[in-house]
């Protein structure tokens, strides 16, 4: 497993804008988002669990307007920040989880083994 640097801490803020990027999964290359929620950062496919699209109508715009679940803007489908696992709406199971870390005020996310990043 590999750390890839993903953006610097301060860009997360609590209940805030997500920082997208782009990951090879399950050999597709498909955008994905970071947020911070409570102080912790997460991250996840931006890929609705009812229907595979994505989560944000406005660019980068993850939480719903209370800052506590994560929105799909197009099915109402919401989300728990923290785990991913459905909270309410049109889900089908939970959002995809990419492990992240934090350290020196650097955000990186995770590979595994159907997780990558994109070839340049």
């Amino acid at each position: 497993m590999e750390h890839q640097p993903l953006c610097n801490s301060r860009d997360l803020v609590d209940g805030g804008l997500a920082v997208p990027f782009d990951v090879v999964y399950a050999g597709q290359t498909c955008r994905a988002f970071a947020v911070r929620w409570k102080g912790a950062v997460h991250a996840y496919l931006n890929r609705c669990a009812h229907v595979a699209m994505e989560m944000d109508a406005q660019p980068d715009r993850i939480f719903d307007d209370s800052g506590q679940w994560l929105l799909c803007s197009t099915h109402g489908a919401v989300y728990r920040p923290d785990t991913g696992a459905c909270g309410g709406g049109p889900c089908r199971g939970g959002l995809v989880r990419i492990a992240l870390s934090e350290r020196d005020g650097v955000v990186h996310w995770h590979t595994d083994w159907n997780l990558q990043p994109v070839p340049f």
